[in-house]
């Protein structure tokens, strides 16, 4: 008998934050409010980091706000973004350090296998490495899984792929 099988994984796409990042600086260029400030977002893809550096608070939670608006435009889920507290930076201005979070840790994938066995489905999962993989005999059982996963607010961004 043939299994019928899906991943679940944490993902972002770098390109498309690569474009919400620049979106966000265009946006903040052309803002009135933003003119003659020192406000300024960077992006290091390799380290999976957002840099915001703002005068102050108040421009801080702007800078926060308008790159969550283009992340989401992007598709890019919020739960993919890791808020570090903020610090002091050159004249008194702030920095604050936002990183993109890929991938499920092992505490997580025990969270998630844990949700799936109290569906009392007929359904395996088997943790590798950064995702989990979720076979049954039954593509309705697999599509169980993934209603219910979309149903609950999980603490990361959830995607499935490779459905066979």
């Amino acid at each position: 008998m043939t299994n019928f099988s899906f991943d679940i994984v944490s993902e972002v796409d770098m390109q498309e934050a690569d474009n919400a990042v620049n979106q966000a600086k265009k946006e903040i260029s052309q803002r009135y409010d933003f003119k003659g400030s020192k406000c300024s977002i960077e992006f290091d893809r390799v380290e999976k980091k957002i840099t915001l550096t703002a005068d102050d608070d108040f421009k801080r939670r702007a800078l926060i706000d308008i790159l969550a608006t283009r992340m989401v435009k992007r598709n890019i889920s919020l739960k993919s973004l890791v808020f570090n507290t903020p610090e002091k930076a050159f004249e008194g201005s702030l920095r604050q350090k936002v990183e993109i979070s890929t991938g499920i840790s092992k505490e997580k994938a025990k969270d998630l296998v844990k949700i799936i066995k109290d569906l009392k489905l007929k359904v395996q999962v088997q943790v590798e490495g950064e995702k989990l993989r979720v076979f049954s005999p039954k593509k309705d059982d697999l599509q169980a899984v993934i209603a219910h996963l979309r149903s609950i607010d999980f603490s990361l961004a959830l995607s499935f792929c490779n459905y066979r």
